[in-house]
């Protein structure tokens, strides 16, 4: 990626709607280094606590990492994130406009530190990485929240982008009692990444999941959707590999599904889980989401996150009878690679 403090920006502005500040000399740039985060944190987001670690580790570079500024007034920021040091960047997942703005203003602003950024560190010609936003599950509802984060998606409507989905994040917390074992299934852990890859593959296909549609929708077949997954998120875990499962039936040791309880880099998570096609309508769902839930309890993890898309029903009712509870939302929105519409 190629950025640098030269990629700084000076736009003056040329609003002057009722409430603001007049006309803007707006700088929109990256961060000098990581000694300039306190610069970025002016403006808050429930992400803020991770960056710090993030930029340690490399999973997030200063150049990734930009603001638009009024003075010293911080107006607007984004940055783009990517899952282990020395890869580029794999989603944009911060981008933050100032509340008091008016609408206008903000959109303005938002589109302008959008383009200028992306045009430094996404190489022309390439598809954009997705963004993703975590928001309160209410957002629809608080007349301030709603307004600040359609001005974010204005902004990315503006620049190409669509919506992909909306989708829950749930929680189970310690003290929730787990559903006991119906005896309808055993489990024995995965036994490598051709095990467990085998087993992806025919879930994938009539999956009801966006971020699988989407793979097959753009080319990929089942199975290489399958590797995709397994060799960008799964093989990254340092959590033991022993806590994954497949569930298979007792009498003949048939694999009915499969669940990947794991620790990505931030928090306990039932990452993956899946019921063969031969095997759906039996409510074999609720028994492995037990399991990978025993698994993680039983190491007595703070917690444990998961996500469903919010038009996943069945996926959703089975979070539910689990114990789990939708602490937010989070919602997605991609680029289609240049040239290729639905990407």
């Amino acid at each position: 990626m190629t950025t640098s403090s030269s990629s700084t920006t000076s736009t003056p502005g040329t609003t002057g709607t009722p409430g603001t500040t007049g006309a803007r000399d707006l700088v929109i740039r990256p961060l000098a280094g990581p000694e300039e985060l306190d610069l970025f944190l002016r403006l808050t987001y429930s992400l803020d606590h991770e960056l710090a670690d993030d930029l340690a580790t490399g999973r997030r570079l200063p150049e990734w990492m930009w603001v638009a500024l009024d003075g010293d007034r911080l107006l607007g920021r984004l940055s783009w994130w990517a899952g282990a040091a020395g890869g580029a960047p794999q989603a944009l997942d911060f981008f933050d406009l100032a509340t008091e703005l008016p609408e206008e203003e903000r959109a303005e602003i938002g589109l302008r530190l959008l383009e200028t950024a992306t045009a430094a560190v996404i190489p022309a010609g390439t598809q954009r990485p997705e963004f993703g936003r975590f928001m309160p599950a209410d957002w629809r509802e608080v007349p301030e929240t709603r307004s600040l984060l359609e001005s974010v998606f204005g902004a990315l409507l503006a620049t190409g982008a669509r919506p992909l989905v909306e989708r829950l994040r749930l929680e189970w917390r310690p003290g929730t009692p787990v559903p006991e074992p119906k005896g309808r299934l055993e489990f024995r852990p995965v036994r490598d990444r051709e095990d467990l890859v085998a087993l992806m593959t025919p879930v994938m296909e009539g999956t009801l999941d966006a971020h699988g549609q989407a793979d097959l929708a753009s080319g990929l077949s089942a199975r290489e959707a399958a590797e995709l997954h397994y060799d960008e998120e799964f093989a990254h875990y340092s959590s033991p590999q022993e806590w994954w499962q497949v569930a298979q039936l007792p009498e003949t040791g048939e694999p009915v599904g499969f669940v990947v309880p794991a620790r990505n880099n931030y928090h306990h998570t039932i990452a993956y889980i899946g019921v063969l096609p031969a095997h759906r309508g039996h409510g074999y769902i609720d028994d492995i989401l037990t399991e990978g839930t025993r698994v993680l309890a039983a190491a007595d993890v703070p917690r444990i996150r998961a996500a469903t898309d919010l038009g996943n029903v069945p996926m959703a009712a089975s979070f539910a009878r689990a114990g789990y509870v939708t602490f937010e939302r989070a919602i997605n929105y991609v680029w289609d690679t240049p040239g290729v519409t639905g990407s």
